[in-house]
């Protein structure tokens, strides 16, 4: 059985101003091959698909399990994906205020959105960052493959995870981002071989910046939205102070998206609470 003719709603996930977002097919899960569920984005015309289903295990019966996919195959965790199922569940539970647990195969963790009208305010805990110091070797595959001239200010580049590592490249400012235009093919490359998710390249100016995501490796060129990266970033900026930080991405592919996040020093490290707005764009049928 695959999900051919089955309900899926369209989600525009991190919205800026009321407008744009990242465009995310969220349906519920069902028997299906991985195949399969690779091919619903492809359908769609998405970049992800979350799928859901009812929870179960150790933690809590209310807990609804999620999955997430693209082209090239499932990921362990989504950023934006999150933010869009979460825009889903609410809108099933017809409440204002909706707190939920999500599980994915690594972990159960915390989610919720305040509702107005169609605007669905999300957030969710995305789980400890880990951060270090980019390799010698990293820097030098991944710089040039985004740009021979992309400046590195400040501590310079940093591997950052929650639950796949990605390079996070601060820039001189906001013109140097859009100028950014990367050799795709070398940077699938460069991740493949260092097992990176991608380059998250980032000019922030106080809490409000501007980033673009680049992940050629996972069939996402560059990402309108990517949650779980700017959660990254604020816990990178908590090592100064406790953050909040608003960063803006998908200008470069006119689709104007913000991401929002709150970070918190604590003894075992920062505390990370990341989001953004959503609206449900339509309910279809995946095509037969």
């Amino acid at each position: 059985m695959d999900a051919r003719g089955q309900a899926v709603t369209i989600v525009n996930a991190c919205r800026r101003d009321g407008g744009g977002g990242s465009p995310t097919a969220v349906l519920d899960d069902r028997p299906m091959t991985d195949a399969e569920r690779r091919a619903v984005p492809v359908r769609m015309g998405t970049s992800h698909a979350v799928f859901l289903s009812p929870g179960g295990g150790d933690h809590s019966g209310a807990a609804v399990s999620v999955r997430f996919f693209t082209a090239e195959g499932e990921l362990p965790a989504c950023g934006h994906g999150t933010v869009a199922a979460l825009a889903v569940l609410a809108e099933r539970a017809d409440g204002d205020d909706f707190r939920v647990l999500l599980r994915t195969s690594k972990r159960v963790f915390s989610g919720g959105s305040v509702r107005d009208g169609n605007r669905f305010e999300c957030t969710f805990d995305p789980g400890p960052v880990e951060l270090r110091d980019a390799t010698a070797e990293e820097c030098e595959l991944m710089l040039p493959a985004l740009g021979a001239t992309v400046p590195a200010p400040g501590d310079g580049p940093r591997v950052a995870s929650v639950g796949r590592p990605r390079l996070l490249v601060p820039v001189a400012g906001r013109a140097a981002l859009a100028a950014l235009d990367p050799d795709l093919d070398r940077l699938r490359a460069a991740c493949d071989g260092l097992g990176l998710l991608g380059a998250y390249v980032h000019a922030m100016d106080g809490g409000r910046g501007a980033a673009r995501m680049f992940a050629p490796s996972i069939g996402v060129p560059e990402d309108i939205a990517n949650a779980n990266s700017t959660a990254c970033l604020a816990a990178r900026l908590a090592g100064r102070g406790d953050v909040e930080i608003t960063v803006d991405m998908g200008d470069a592919l006119g689709a104007p998206s913000a991401v929002t996040a709150v970070a918190r020093r604590g003894p075992s490290g920062p505390s990370v609470r990341v989001g953004g707005v959503a609206a449900i764009e339509r309910t279809t049928v995946l095509p037969l």
